[in-house]
């Protein structure tokens, strides 16, 4: 229900700007592409020095590779949704940017089939049938604070190049991890998992702080 309600606020608030672009030259629309994945923006300009920008991003990045010791199947399923305020220089394509971000970024993983398994600090290894698929998924805060800077170039007031550099403050991660094999239910082994879990929340933490780099094309009506 959180997640819908996010994503309906945003909306309103890009309809909201849309239906005064016909009568207002302040509003712009873009897309853009960047760390967060392929986005669309609106942005209303009241003052030459301020604006307001409401948008979305999507994505999800694959790979593959050993985490915490155990080789996984990985995916960054990228989901924002923002509303930003921009201070403009004057005489200058710089600004400061300072938002708020609905934040839906997860991190999952499937382990990959392999012939055994060594989990947590326990030096024997489980069988694949014993654990059957490891599955973790890694969530951050659902509201993230967003600060940083950047460029925006406009020509003849109708088309405009903008880029973005910037830090989202995710929040420490959560993580589940569940199994599936004849273990699932067996005490020892979820303890196994748990340190298991521990290790990936300590490999995953360097994303509490995640790096925005952007680069977008917009227009005005």
């Amino acid at each position: 229900m959180e997640f819908l309600r996010q994503k309906i606020i945003v909306a309103l608030g890009m309809l909201l700007l849309g239906a005064t672009a016909t009568a207002n030259d302040d509003i712009w629309f873009g897309i853009k592409a960047g760390t967060l994945g392929f986005g669309a923006e609106a942005a209303w300009r009241p003052l030459e020095w301020l604006d307001v920008r409401a948008g979305a991003n999507f994505y999800d990045y694959d790979d593959s590779g050993s985490q915490a010791g155990i080789n996984y199947n990985a995916t960054l399923a990228l989901d924002t949704y923002y509303v930003t305020g921009n201070l403009h220089f004057p005489l200058s394509p710089f600004r400061l940017t300072a938002g708020a971000f609905a934040n839906n970024n997860e991190v999952q993983l499937a382990s990959v089939d392999t012939a055994s398994f060594l989990i947590g600090d326990n030096p024997v290894p489980y069988t694949a049938a014993e654990v059957g698929t490891l599955r973790s998924v890694a969530s951050f805060d659902s509201f993230a604070p967003y600060v940083g800077a950047g460029f925006d170039f406009d020509v003849m007031d109708r088309f405009g190049l903008s880029l973005d550099f910037g830090v989202l403050l995710q929040g420490d991660p959560t993580i589940v991890t569940t199994a599936d094999g004849t273990l699932s239910q067996n005490q020892a082994f979820l303890d196994d998992i748990n340190a298991e879990t521990q290790e990936l929340l300590n490999e995953i933490d360097d994303i509490k702080v995640y790096p925005v780099v952007s680069l977008g094309f917009n227009f005005n009506f």
